[in-house]
């Protein structure tokens, strides 16, 4: 006899469900009072956030392992974390951070203002790969430790986000003797040091003694797992195999964890700009029409409702409606097949246009994919969709190899991208360049009305199609408290998470 996929899945269920009904053994019970297994989508491709754009690496080990000098909490406020306070100059360019005294990483060495600047002045070196470079490191122009507990961070141009954005995984401090391992055993100040990887399976986080405030922090022991596939997230949860998922990806079995009374399920925001993502530099996508004519193809409410379960809000342009100064612009390129067919042949297209579609493994995309992919075919344009793992889409679609790719940008504020013509999409324009050197100098009082500016070039040059603001969904095992329910930033801060009654 032969089992076909299906037969699997169904055979998973009906023992998940079993497991659910039997209940937790003592054991089992005694074992969640002191430690915790959350599931993640994706794997990262390495631990080092500083060096890697991945946001799985953040859900991992930011707040936990690494600590920056401030904190982005789940309700967007910036708090001190490395830092214990900050003043600016009245123009906005120059910061000046006051230390955390008595603090040291888990390799033994101190934390003090020289690794705050060997930190940030790597992140600014010629050849990082830091996803902030260009947006918040170029942008200092000097570094000055007058003692161990004081830097002074002067900017290029004033920046009022920058303690917002020095709460970033981008920004965390690493220890210099440690750093050049830090993507394989991550070593920082934070609860938790690194215990393990099991490459395709999980990683470990444990208890770290020495933290400074060791006895708030109430598991043992963190596990993260690695689940794709949203059928095998729905049966791990059943079957007790997790705690939870903060970011669950099957949406369709939502209403099956709402019903059921072993469950807490949480329902918040996002940061996250869904978008297809256009190259830019490939032609016939180098001509505005073309990407305008894509962009009214898309009909964002049908994508939300088919793919996410309605669990989202449609967006215009790269901003996210919790951002301060957001401008809805879905009217702009509303959904008009008719429209787009016109746009292509003003812009001397051949129908059908054969387009590669890139899709990375997340649901959204995959099956977002499909429903995008007949969306275009009905304006003349042929996406053949080709599947790939993260570590390809990182290594190719990410470097620029790519028509077509699906993806949820999910660092709030991170326009500045744009700016750089060597990012993935291949964007360049001096107008949107004024626009955002604009804003960096410009005083607070004027920041939202200029950043609906830049919002509002973008979508004139319909750089991407933006699709899709989403939901944040977490589903946990009833009395596992202290998960986030919503994601300013994709962190997980374990430090908070306990059980409870």
């Amino acid at each position: 006899m032969r089992l076909t996929r299906r037969d699997l899945t169904a055979t998973a269920m009906a023992i998940a469900l079993l497991a659910g009904t039997l209940g937790s053994t003592p054991a089992l019970a005694q074992a969640r009072k002191t430690g915790v297994v959350l599931g993640m989508v994706l794997e990262p491709p390495g631990l080092d956030p500083t060096m890697a754009p991945a946001a799985a690496i953040g859900e991992i080990v930011h707040y936990n392992i690494l600590e920056g000098l401030t904190k982005i909490e789940v309700d967007g406020r910036v708090t001190p974390l490395l830092a214990t306070g900050w003043t600016s100059d009245p123009d906005g360019r120059s910061y000046t951070f006051t230390l955390r005294k008595g603090v040291k990483f888990q390799d033994g060495t101190a934390f003090d203002s020289t690794a705050v600047k060997w930190t940030f002045e790597r992140a600014k070196a010629e050849g990082s790969t830091n996803k902030a470079k260009r947006a918040v490191f170029d942008n200092i122009s000097s570094i000055a430790t007058p003692d161990a507990h004081t830097v002074i961070l002067t900017l290029n141009n004033a920046d009022a986000t920058l303690p917002f954005r020095l709460g970033e995984n981008t920004a965390v401090i690493l220890s210099r003797t440690s750093a050049a391992t830090t993507a394989t055993k991550p070593v920082g100040t934070g609860p938790y040091r690194y215990a393990g990887w099991q490459k395709g399976s999980s990683v470990t986080l444990e208890k770290w003694d020495g933290y400074r405030h060791a006895a708030a922090v109430k598991l043992q022991k963190v596990t993260f797992r690695f689940i794709n596939d949203p059928a095998a997230q729905v049966a791990a949860l059943l079957a007790g195999d997790i705690d939870g998922m903060p970011r669950f990806a099957a949406l369709q079995n939502l209403k099956q964890f709402q019903a059921d009374k072993r469950f807490t399920v949480e329902i918040g925001s996002t940061a996250g700009k869904g978008q297809l993502t256009i190259n830019n530099k490939r032609k016939p996508l180098d001509d505005v029409r073309v990407r305008r004519a894509i962009m009214h193809a898309i009909d964002r409410q049908a994508f939300i409702d088919g793919v996410l379960e309605g669990l989202g809000k449609p967006i215009g342009s790269h901003a996210a409606p919790t951002d301060a100064g957001y401008v809805a612009l879905t009217g702009v390129y509303a959904y008009n097949p008719e429209k787009a067919r016109a746009l292509l042949k003003e812009a001397g297209v051949t129908s059908p246009l054969s387009l590669t579609l890139t899709l990375p493994p997340p649901q959204y995309a995959r099956k977002g994919g499909e429903v995008v992919a007949a969306m275009l075919a009905k304006v003349g344009i042929q996406a053949r969709i080709e599947n790939v793992e993260w570590a390809q889409w990182l290594s190719g679609t990410f470097k620029g190899n790519f028509d077509l790719t699906i993806i949820n940008h999910v660092e709030p504020l991170d326009y500045m991208q744009y700016a750089n013509p060597s990012y993935y999409w291949g964007y360049e324009s001096a107008t949107f360049n004024a626009l955002a050197k604009k804003r960096a100098e410009a005083p607070r009082t004027q920041q939202d009305k200029l950043y609906g500016d830049i919002q509002r070039q973008l979508t004139q040059d319909a750089v991407n199609a933006w699709i899709f603001n989403p939901a944040q969904v977490a589903v946990a095992r009833k009395g596992l408290k202290g998960l986030w329910a919503s994601s300013p930033i994709f962190a997980n801060d374990m430090a908070a998470v306990r059980w409870g009654d």
